[in-house]
């Protein structure tokens, strides 16, 4: 019975390892570009899309190339594994995950965040031209 009890506890501090080790693997810290390149590490970088610079898109290697700048003002080129994400014309503002590598930020991830339709609009008119109601 004994033997039963080991057995188990072994098998849930080996779960336990791996789904830690998992979590670390998993983590990204915030970093600038600055930072992103002294460290090596893969990090998310925050910034806005560059728009007087050129972007793009290689479709034989599926590769998006655009330049982001970061909140030090640093502008790098962001190179990044997959399609122009959706919306990204519209962003206010961007965040990449990747690396620094060969002067560049290489990212596996890019997230955009577009303004809201669901924001307080100062002429106080409805974002989809709905009229109000005077109930």
């Amino acid at each position: 019975m004994k033997k039963r009890y080991l057995i188990g506890g072994g098998i849930v501090v080996v779960f336990l390892i791996i789904g830690g080790l998992s979590f670390l693997n998993s983590s990204v810290e915030y970093a600038t570009l600055s930072k992103a390149e002294e460290s090596g590490k893969r990090v998310q970088v925050t910034g806005t899309w560059v728009q007087e610079m050129s972007t793009h898109y290689d479709t034989e290697n599926n590769r998006f190339i655009f330049y982001m700048r970061d909140e030090d003002n640093r502008v790098a080129k962001v190179e990044f594994a997959g399609a122009k994400p959706n919306n990204f014309d519209l962003a206010t503002s961007v965040v990449a995950k990747g690396r620094y590598e060969d002067g560049m930020f290489k990212a596996s991830e890019v997230l955009t965040k577009c303004p809201s339709k669901y924001e307080g609009n100062p002429d106080g008119d409805h974002p989809d031209g709905i009229k109000k109601s005077s109930l």
